[in-house]
Formats: C-alpha cells, sequence, structure tokens
C-alpha cells in the first residue's frame, strides 16, 4: 500500500545503492504479521492455502494475504533487498537481524487482553522480543554502532482492529462497561504507554496507521451488518473515525513532548473507505465474504472470488 511511502521522509536522503534507513521494525497484527503466529498454538494463523499463493514460489509464509504487505512494498522501496525475518521464525540469523525484523502477531491489539484471547503475542510482549533484539544487535556491532541503528530505524506499528472487531464488539461485558468512546481513551493510553517505551529504548522514528474503515471489512458486514445487505456498518466505522481523531491529537501530543521524535500518523482509514465505496473505479471486483477468513479444511470449497478474481 503506497500510503506507507510516506515514511520515506523520516530519511534525509537517498543513499548511493542503500537503504534509505539501517533497519525496518515491524510491530502489529495480522495485517503486518509476516509468520510469528507460525508455531504458536492458535487458530489465528496463514501458513496454508489460500494464503502465499502470489508471494514468491507461492508459499504460504504465514502473512495474511494471497502476496505481499503492505510493509514488503515499504521495505522495497526503502531500498532493501529482503523483508523483515519473522522474529521468532527459524529463519533468524545474526545477520538478517542488522537490517531490521518483524515482531507482529496476528489478533494481537493495544490492549494486551486481546491478544491473550487468542493465545496471540501481546503488544507488551512484542516490546519485550524488540529489547531481546537490541541485545543480540549490540552483541554482533557494539553499542554505538547499535545505537545508531535503532535511532535511524524506521519503527512501524499497526494494530487495533482486533481490539473493537475480536474483543470490544463480542465482549458483553466491555460493552457494559465501556461506551465506544470510552474504550478509544482506554486504548490511547496503551498507546501512549507503548510509544514512550519504545522511545525509552532509542526509537526516534516512529510510524502508525490509523484503523481502516472497521464497518467496510467483509467479517464486520457478515457479523455486524443487516441481513442480506452487503454494505458497510456506518457505526462500526464511526467509531473508527472518534479513534482515529484521538490517536492524531495523542500521536501530536507525544512528538510535542518526547524530543527528537518523529511520529507519523498514516492515514489508511480515506484510501480504504474509497476502495470499497469505488472497487471497480479503484480497479477490484466483487469481493465475496467468504474470503476473509479461511481454515485449512475449507481450502476444498474455493468461492467464486477465489476462482475468478
Amino acid at each position: 500500500m503506497e500510503i506507507f511511502l510516506v515514511l520515506a521522509g523520516f530519511c534525509a536522503g537517498v543513499g548511493t545503492g542503500q537503504p534509505l534507513v539501517p533497519a525496518l521494525i515491524i510491530m502489529g497484527d495480522s495485517v503486518v504479521d509476516a509468520g510469528n503466529n507460525n508455531r504458536r498454538t492458535t487458530l489465528v494463523k496463514a501458513n496454508f492455502p489460500p494464503y502465499g499463493r502470489d508471494f514468491f514460489a507461492q508459499n504460504a509464509t504465514g502473512r495474511f494475504s494471497n502476496g505481499k504487505l503492505a510493509t514488503d512494498f515499504t521495505a522495497e522501496n526503502l531500498g532493501f533487498t529482503s523483508y523483515p525475518v519473522p522474529y521468532l521464525s527459524q529463519d533468524v540469523t545474526g545477520t538478517n537481524l542488522l537490517t531490521g525484523a518483524n515482531f507482529a502477531s496476528a489478533a494481537s491489539g493495544f490492549h494486551d487482553g486481546t491478544a491473550l484471547l487468542y493465545n496471540a503475542i501481546s503488544l507488551n510482549q512484542q516490546l519485550n522480543n524488540y529489547k531481546e533484539y537490541q541485545n543480540k544487535v549490540t552483541s554482533m556491532v557494539g553499542r554505538d554502532r547499535a545505537n545508531e541503528i535503532f535511532a535511524g530505524a524506521l519503527h512501524l506499528l499497526s494494530t487495533g482492529s482486533s481490539d473493537f472487531l475480536q474483543s470490544y464488539y463480542i465482549n458483553p461485558i466491555l460493552n457494559r462497561i465501556f461506551t465506544p468512546d470510552r474504550y478509544s481513551n482506554r486504548l490511547m493510553n496503551f498507546y501512549s504507554t507503548f510509544v514512550k517505551n519504545l522511545y525509552g529504548l532509542g526509537a526516534r522514528g516512529i510510524g502508525v496507521t490509523t484503523l481502516p474503515p472497521l464497518g467496510c471489512l467483509p467479517a464486520a458486514i457478515t457479523m455486524f451488518g443487516e441481513a442480506g445487505n452487503n454494505t458497510c456498518v456506518e457505526s462500526l466505522n464511526r467509531n473508527a473515525v472518534s479513534f482515529n481523531t484521538k490517536l492524531n491529537s495523542t500521536s501530536m501530543s507525544l512528538a510535542n513532548n518526547l524530543p527528537g521524535l518523529k511520529l507519523v500518523v498514516l492515514d489508511i482509514y480515506n484510501p480504504l473507505l474509497s476502495m470499497a465505496m469505488n472497487p471497480v473505479e479503484n480497479g477490484m471486483g466483487f469481493l465475496n465474504q467468504e474470503e476473509l477468513v479461511v481454515e485449512p479444511e475449507q481450502w476444498k470449497h474455493r468461492s467464486y472470488a477465489m476462482q475468478d478474481r
């Protein structure tokens, strides 16, 4: 997704054949998970067909996509010749950690309780894994060079959808305790603490995505929409807009109060809403709702959308 390319603004300029940043660090949920859930005991994984059918060698790597993730395109456009390796994969070696790593876990959220529901890797645990990663890098290149890498690295965070779709909206207890507005405030507290902790570990370049139009996601339409009506669920979209407004203001406050921090909020809401509202104009065809989440045994039933794309 080209929206991530704005992050090149963190960089002073294009070097001669060198990536624009020394390392790319990725944290978050299924939008950016490249395979960290593969070896976990969880239903939320994507290391089986049809996932990966358009990836290299049609390999289902654990990406929740038929092909590349938005962060894969980001890595390419930043000048990297490989993608950040999933930190918990068997492919991790000393050398490939020097250019970054992917810590994301599908079904995680700003609230650690969201990850707990699905045995995913919570955001705080991702941060702990990042600390471990820093120790490994430091042992390879020394403290001074390691600090340069961490400060110059681009840290991407994409999460929050699971906090709503896979937790709040289906949990009657949370619904009784919190209004959507109060729940967003709670998530903002978690987000603010996370950024401060990441900053404390030396990060100075951070990009965070907004929520997408939650009410336009196929799973949301199926679960919360009107029967027989495939249109977006407007109440969910309104809550996403409210959350995104708070995300922008909270991020601005953090950037103003943490010296040297470059914190960019990436709007994915409006581009994705445009695609949902005008699929043909955006080069998309009809998307069958059955395609969003597929269990291994369900691959025998290929939907119309999967066959004809």
